[in-house]
């Protein structure tokens, strides 16, 4: 069994920075902290993305243009493979991370 606290305050040195809670079947869960966007990209496989704390626009492109959701806390998205994407925080957040172990 493992458990890992604080959570709600944890902070990394750089943005995305985060902290591992465990992989299951090749897939890794994480809770990353960060103040800046991600940058553009796809992922090989499927992603869950939950907000824990804070506040996030994620962005998405596909065939009919650029797109913009808010994402407040308790709020979640689910990317499939190939679905070009990118998170931006609005000030700091913390969001819980569902990839394929070293997914981009």
């Amino acid at each position: 069994m493992k458990f890992v606290a604080g959570l709600p305050e944890f902070r990394a040195d750089t943005a995305w920075g985060s902290v591992s809670l465990g992989e299951i079947d090749g897939v890794s869960v994480r809770v990353h902290w960060t103040d800046r966007p991600y940058r553009w990209h796809v992922n090989d496989g499927a992603e869950t993305f939950l907000v824990l704390a804070g506040a996030v626009e994620m962005r998405w492109r596909d065939r009919a243009g650029e797109h913009a959701r808010r994402l407040e806390a308790g709020d979640a998205c689910f990317a499939e493979a190939g679905e070009e994407h990118v998170a931006h925080p609005i000030g700091e957040a913390r969001i819980l991370v569902v990839e394929r172990k070293g997914s981009a």
